[in-house]
């Protein structure tokens, strides 16, 4: 991801509940997300068919796998591009880490999210709480258990 891609992802501004998933709502997540030697190359910037920005992902290698976080830009959400989003994240953490377990954790409040993820194959493998953005928040915690577009 070029810092510029950094920045505009940072002023993205989500509607309702999901301005929970604005960076600016979490000073530390902000400061990885800004900071390109903090950033290194866990960020990944998605562009769109017209060559605009259109998401991220982040891929988070650990012992027991990789854990995906992933963001579509805030015009984008609702319209059906989830699903494939997501497969996309899945094939980027193929091509760089082959086999590897692949996880991610979701807020629990967000239900349309959940449902996305549950249709590429993950499964939830148990909640947690976390604080961040200011407060603490229910997690789900998925585990992908079938290939990407079984």
């Amino acid at each position: 991801m070029m810092q510029a891609d950094a920045d505009a992802v940072a002023a993205w501004r989500y509607p309702g509940e999901y301005a929970f998933y604005d960076f600016t709502a979490d000073p530390d997540d902000l400061a990885l997300l800004l900071d390109p030697a903090r950033r290194g190359d866990t960020f990944h910037a998605a562009d769109g068919e017209d060559g605009r920005l259109a998401g991220f992902f982040q891929v988070e290698p650990g012992a027991e796998g990789v854990e995906l976080g992933l963001g579509l830009r805030p015009d984008l959400c609702g319209h059906g591009l989830g699903e494939g989003f997501t497969r996309l994240g899945i094939d980027l953490v193929r091509e760089l880490h082959g086999a590897a377990r692949i996880t991610l954790a979701v807020a629990a409040f967000n239900a349309r999210a959940i449902t996305v993820y549950e249709r590429c194959g993950f499964v939830e493998t148990g909640r947690h709480v976390r604080h961040t953005s200011g407060d603490d928040w229910e997690f789900v915690e998925m585990e992908l258990r079938q290939k990407a577009g079984a």
